[in-house]
């Protein structure tokens, strides 16, 4: 059968994405054995596209893989909840978000409330499914700071509760607790799967193998694995066990395979798929993002253009023969020859690869002929008058010209529409609207493009085979005898030759006997965890860290360690300063490859190559390397998951600790790494930074770092760190004003934000000012008019700041919503920016976290008006601190 994603995955093959070899058998010989004759190479996809300056085709481009690596809870899903100040009670919570085996909760009765969000593990925390607690008999009380908002809770429940959906009991606890959706399909499951001649006979199939949603299925009653299919666990043929029963359809071996087996044992083994799914039950989540069934347009003789279903290769004229129901009809490729069997298959609305006629003409693409047509030129129209037939209308048909940004000579990894269990290196060589045609790489003989859906599920992005751990046909590359022994020897590609392992040189004369799988078991790496409760430091954001996955591998080292490097780049403050740190992590005792790192900042490109290591024993030395250069906890990534308490007690632990010990490591000068650096902003010595303290900062740093903010936070910055190495100016654009650039605050760094040069002001000198900074304290106003001589105040209102009469406030700034903060704004001179906080729902908790680079950075502000700004907001941090801190 051939629904919406039937084709996806069969690339519209006959045989429903069986192993077999086509019926027609033309192009069997042509790829089978892809392989013989050809030594297996170690493929790198990086390196393979840097080679041949190829583009590798965007991730977000296949709808099908980002849906099956999305968490199985849903955002507004109910479940209980422990209540964190008694936690031997239990309230209802609502999931807002997931990151994930995060979830991020809101107890039932807050509302639009977000001030009490709070993430918990799904793999520690005691969650439970709505219910429980009076199954259990637990105590089902609200939170002390909601208890009197409502009189009746019981009420509020059942109105809150109805119509909402509850998280199953299956995802919280058992063998599937916490499991992403795609991950519940697991070896030995059984579920129904519909025929691929008849859309309304279904029978049990039970999964084999699941490579990340890849299936493959054997029908039930079935030893034979030549009628094994593979299909994405997208596919509506999917369905669970009793589907079909449920819904008047018919439970029966399909026809091209009911002779194999008398009626009795076709019995038999059903009895036993039931009993076995009552054993081991699917959960329905597998099916939730399942495409819902759209009704067609279709009717009985009318013509269309399609890809053909048993040579994917070229797009035939077909025919509407039979319509089932208002859900599926079958077309038949049109064949003029006498007594040819029919060519059928099953279609529905959405069906992919199904075109209008036309279709083939307008785009300039070739149109097969029917068998038996005997005209050398086909013209449709002609075709149509001669047959006495219509053409299906437009409207019928799907959108065609939607790609997905697939494009001409991308990369992505195909599954041999020939042999589906095999996955292949693929280069894009023609886009039409939404049909692609590939170039299969790695088989032992050419064979003609092949043309494929963008909505197919039978293509995956780059690297895809590697993540799952599923080998990938490589292009093939002659190469003579003598280098076939180099490539076993020395599998990856050298840094400096000659080639060694283990750094002892290889005589390349004479054959070296080494298990290869030895080799690339040592060049294979683990799983790297990603633990976002860990302390990030002062250059990771630790909200971009929290959006990571969980883990990243197993799979080679270099590549999964630059996997890892490039997302905390991204997720820096700023990226370019991170990639300069990078720069600096090495030890001569690494054995290590060389790889180029980019990072875009501002507007800005850089590029820097970082060094990272090989070999499985050192990754643990090199996380932890890369860990102590960045300032943040040892433990943020590593081979170690921390599921509960770090090791490290980074959780509880202020940034000193860390600062103050990686801060004892003596810089050196670091290199530029801009492309685009201006070579001015370098010339002057790094030692200069030491002038440049902030005026602004250094009250700051006594005024904003309260015991609210929680360790590893953002505003968690480092206050010790030294200022030598080169100005960040680099990494701004150079269409700034400089001196904007020589005061552009860092992000990585929120309280060093505003440069200014001490020396500068008459009657002032850098050691004089020093001490008197010192011994301020938190209570002093954000700035000093005695900083600045009257002439060169930058502005009035900040410099008389220590004039103005002392804030007094009515209520917990804490406490504050978001129209509460917009009210205070309009009561400044700042009102004109009332408008950004009611924007931003920025509420009391976040107006306390506000900093002058952050503020520059989230609200777009300009020095002066956010100096202005921040000067309005350090008078609520203090009289926070005078009423409500102590």
């Amino acid at each position: 059968m051939q629904s919406s994603a039937g084709a996806q995955e069969r690339l519209m093959m006959p045989s429903g994405g069986r192993s077999g070899s086509p019926s027609n058998g033309k192009l069997e010989q042509q790829i089978s054995d892809a392989e013989t004759g050809e030594e297996e190479m170690d493929f790198n996809w990086d390196e393979y596209l840097e080679e041949n300056g190829a583009t590798a085709a965007p991730y977000t481009s296949f709808k099908h893989v980002e849906i099956s690596l999305q968490s199985s809870f849903q955002p507004g899903m109910k479940l209980e909840v422990a209540n964190k100040s008694s936690p031997d009670t239990y309230w209802v919570a609502t999931i807002i978000t997931t990151c994930g085996q995060l979830l991020l909760l809101r107890y039932c009765g807050y509302g639009d409330d977000r001030k009490a969000d709070f993430w918990c593990d799904v793999m520690t925390a005691d969650l439970h499914p709505v219910g429980w607690c009076t199954q259990n008999n637990r105590v089902l009380i609200p939170p002390e700071a909601i208890k009197e908002k409502y009189g009746d809770w019981t009420d509020f429940l059942v109105q809150d509760l109805t119509g909402s959906r509850t998280a199953p009991a299956s995802l919280l606890e058992g063998p599937l607790r916490g499991k992403n959706t795609v991950d519940l399909v697991e070896e030995g499951c059984v579920l129904e799967l519909q025929s691929v001649c008849e859309p309304r006979c279904y029978w049990p199939a039970r999964v084999l193998q699941n490579v990340g949603g890849r299936l493959r299925v054997r029908y039930a009653g079935l030893d034979d694995q030549s009628h094994d299919a593979w299909i994405f666990y997208l596919d509506t043929r999917l369905r669970p066990i009793g589907w079909a029963l449920e819904n008047n359809l018919s439970l029966q071996p399909p026809k091209e395979l009911s002779d194999i087996k008398t009626a009795g044992q076709w019995q038999e083994a059903l009895d036993s798929s039931k009993a076995e799914s009552q054993n081991r039950p699917l959960p329905l989540e597998v099916f939730k993002d399942h495409a819902d069934l759209h009704k067609h347009s279709f009717k009985a003789g009318m013509k269309l253009e399609m890809v053909s279903p048993q040579e994917p290769i070229h797009i035939c004229p077909v025919s509407v023969t039979k319509v089932y129901s208002e859900h599926y009809f079958q077309v038949t490729v049109d064949d003029l020859t006498a007594e040819a069997p029919p060519n059928s298959v099953v279609c529905r609305a959405d069906s992919l690869g199904i075109l209008p006629v036309q279709w083939c003409l307008k785009n300039g693409v070739g149109l097969e002929r029917p068998r038996g047509f005997q005209s050398q030129d086909f013209d449709w129209a002609d075709y149509l008058k001669h047959s006495g037939t219509e053409a299906a209308p437009d409207a019928c048909f799907p959108d065609t010209s939607q790609s997905r940004d697939l494009c001409k000579e991308m990369w992505l990894e195909a599954v041999n529409p020939w042999r589906p269990e095999e996955i292949c290196v693929a280069r894009i060589t023609q886009v039409k609207g939404r049909i692609l045609w590939l170039r299969l790489e790695g088989l032992a003989k050419s064979v003609p493009e092949c043309i494929v859906d963008a909505e197919s599920m039978a293509i995956f992005p780059v690297g895809w085979c590697e993540a799952n751990g599923y080998p990938l046909t490589p292009p093939i590359k002659p190469v003579c005898q003598t280098q076939r022994k180099v490539a076993v020897v020395q599998p990856e590609k050298q840094v400096t030759p000659p080639p060694s392992v283990d750094n002892v040189p290889i005589n390349l004369c004479q054959p070296v006997a080494m298990d290869t799988g030895s080799v690339n078991g040592r060049y294979s790496c683990p799983q790297i965890f990603v633990n976002h409760r860990c302390f990030s430091g002062p250059y990771l954001n630790k909200g971009r860290i929290a959006e990571l996955p969980q883990a990243v591998g197993p799979g080679k080292c270099t590549l999964v360690l630059k996997e890892v490097l490039s997302m905390l780049i991204n997720a820096a403050y700023k990226p370019g300063r991170v990639l300069r740190e990078l720069q600096m992590v090495e030890d001569p005792q690494w054995n290590f490859q060389e790889e180029t790192l980019k990072a875009k900042y501002k507007g800005k490109s850089y590029r820097s190559t970082i060094r990272i290591v090989r070999v499985v024993e050192q990754v643990a030395d090199f996380c932890r390397k890369v860990c102590v250069k960045l300032q943040c906890c040892p433990n943020l990534f590593s081979l170690t998951q921390v599921t509960d308490k770090c090791p490290e007690n980074c959780s509880v632990q202020t940034k000193t600790k860390y600062t103050y010990y990686y801060g004892k490591k003596k810089r050196v000068g670091r290199p530029c790494l801009g492309e685009n650096s201006p070579e001015s902003e370098m010339t002057k010595p790094a030692r200069r930074r030491k002038k440049r303290k902030s005026i602004f900062v250094q009250k700051k740093r006594r005024s904003s770092t309260v015991d609210y903010t929680p360790a590893g936070s953002p505003q968690d910055s480092d206050e010790d760190e030294d200022d030598e190495g080169p100005s960040l100016s680099d990494e701004y654009t150079s269409s700034e004003p400089r001196e904007e650039r020589r005061e552009a605050p860092s992000r990585g760094r929120p309280r060093r934000a505003v440069t200014q040069h001490r020396g500068t002001f008459p009657g002032q000198t850098p050691s004089e000012d020093r001490p008197s900074r010192r011994r301020s304290t938190r209570t002093l106003s954000y700035n000093e008019t005695a900083e600045y001589p009257p002439a060169k105040r930058p502005h009035t209102e900040v410099g008389m700041c220590e004039e103005e009469e002392s804030l007094v406030l009515e209520t917990n700034p804490l406490e504050w919503s978001v129209s509460d903060v917009v009210d205070f704004i309009k009561s400044t001179d700042c009102a004109a920016l009332s408008k950004i906080f009611q924007e931003q729902d920025i509420d009391g908790q976040a107006l306390l976290l506000l900093t002058l680079p952050t503020v520059q950075e989230c609200m777009d502000l300009k020095l002066g008006p956010a100096i202005k700004l921040c000067h309005q907001i350090e008078r609520v941090k203090v009289a926070f601190y005078a009423q409500y801190a102590k």
